[in-house]
C-alpha cells in the first residue's frame, strides 16, 4: 500500500516584529487586553518590498533542503493564500519560476485560514491518483497589507509568514486521513468586501475602507471552538484512531482561548498541544505549516508519532489532516 508522507518542512517570517506595546501607540488598546483575549504578544510584519511569494520561496527552499529533494523533482506546487502577490498570475506560478521547478504544475488555493490543510489534502489525493511524484504544499500570507490599522478589533490579531511541506509517496504510513468542510452561509462573518467583481475598486470603496479585513469576532469564535472539535473527531474516525492516539495537536493559531477551549472539549492535555500564537499572531494559511515546521525542528514530533492538524477560517471553511510521522 502506498502512503503520502511528509518528507520535509520549512518556514519563513519577516524580520520586523510588532509588539503589543507598539500597537498601544497606534490604536486604543493595551498589552493586557490583547494578551488576555488572544494570547498574542507580538507578530511579524512584512516590509513594503516583501511579498507573499518571497516568504513562500524562503519557506519552500528550507522544506526542499530538509527533504533532500531538488526543485526539478517536484511535480505539483499548491500555495494556500488569501494575500497573493496579485490576482493573476498565481503566487504558485511565481514560486515555481523562482525555484526552478520546471516540471511542476502550479496553482493557488484560497480557503482562508484552512488553506494549508485544504492544499495538503488535495496534494495527497493527486499523488495517490498518479501513483508517483512529489508535491510542494505552501501556506503563505502578508496579512499586514490588508489589515485596517485603524480597526483595533482586527489589527491586533494578524501577522505575516509562510510555511511549507514537501510530500511524496512511500510504503510506510504517512497521511492517515483527511477531512474537509465548508459553509458559505457564514461568508459574511469574515471577509474582504472590495477589490473584485462584486465590488471593484472605486473612490467609494477606498473611502469606506472596504479593502481591509472585516470580521465578526464573536461569531467566528463560537464557530471555531465547535468546528475544531467536530473536524478532529471526524478525521480520527476516518482513520480509526482515538484522541488518545494523538501525540501532538497542531490547531490553527488564531487565538489562545479558541485553542484551549477546543483542546478541553476534545480531552487533549496541554502538553500535547502546540502553541506559538504568542510570537506570530494569526498568519492565516501560514499558521499550521509554520507550527508544524517549528514542532518538527524542535523535536516535539518523533518518528511514528500521530499528529493532528486542524484549520478553520473564512468561507467558512474547516479541515483536518491526521499524519503518522
Amino acid at each position: 500500500m502506498q502512503w503520502v508522507r511528509v518528507l520535509g518542512t520549512g518556514s519563513s517570517v519577516p524580520e520586523k516584529v510588532l509588539t503589543n506595546f507598539d500597537l498601544e501607540r497606534m490604536v486604543d488598546t493595551s498589552d493586557e487586553w490583547i494578551t488576555t483575549r488572544t494570547g498574542i504578544k507580538e507578530r511579524r510584519i512584512a516590509a513594503p518590498s516583501e511579498t507573499t511569494s518571497k516568504l513562500a520561496l524562503e519557506a519552500a527552499q528550507k522544506a526542499l533542503e530538509a527533504a533532500q529533494v531538488a526543485p526539478e523533482e517536484i511535480d505539483c506546487i499548491i500555495v494556500g493564500t488569501v494575500t497573493p502577490d496579485m490576482l493573476f498570475p498565481s503566487t504558485a506560478c511565481l514560486l515555481q519560476h523562482a525555484l526552478g521547478a520546471k516540471r511542476a504544475f502550479a496553482f493557488d488555493l484560497e480557503a482562508g485560514c484552512t488553506g494549508f490543510v485544504y492544499a495538503l489534502a488535495v496534494a495527497e489525493k493527486y499523488l495517490l491518483a498518479e501513483g508517483r511524484g512529489k508535491a510542494l504544499v505552501v501556506g503563505a500570507e502578508t496579512l499586514s497589507k490588508i489589515v485596517d490599522w485603524q480597526d483595533r478589533a482586527t489589527c491586533v490579531l494578524f501577522g505575516d509568514g509562510a510555511g511549507a511541506a514537501v510530500v511524496g509517496l512511500g510504503d510506510r504510513p504517512g497521511i492517515l486521513a483527511t477531512y474537509l468542510g465548508a459553509d458559505g452561509g457564514g461568508a459574511h462573518l469574515l471577509e474582504l468586501p472590495a477589490g473584485c467583481s462584486r465590488m471593484p475598486a472605486s473612490f467609494e470603496t477606498v473611502e469606506k475602507r472596504l479593502h481591509y479585513i472585516k470580521m465578526n469576532g464573536n461569531e467566528v469564535f463560537k464557530f471555531a471552538v465547535r468546528i475544531v472539535e467536530e473536524a478532529s473527531l471526524e478525521v480520527l474516525k476516518k482513520a480509526q484512531k482515538t484522541v488518545d492516539d494523538v501525540k501532538l495537536f497542531i490547531p490553527h493559531q488564531a487565538n489562545i482561548r479558541i485553542i484551549q477551549s477546543a483542546a478541553k472539549r476534545l480531552g487533549i492535555p496541554e502538553e500535547k498541544v502546540f502553541v506559538n500564537v504568542e510570537k506570530y499572531g494569526n498568519t492565516s494559511s501560514a499558521s499550521i505549516p509554520i507550527a508544524l515546521d517549528e514542532a518538527s525542528r524542535s523535536g516535539r514530533i518523533r518518528e511514528g508519532d500521530i499528529v493532528l492538524l486542524v484549520g478553520f477560517g473564512a468561507g467558512l471553511t474547516w479541515g483536518a489532516v491526521l499524519i503518522q510521522w
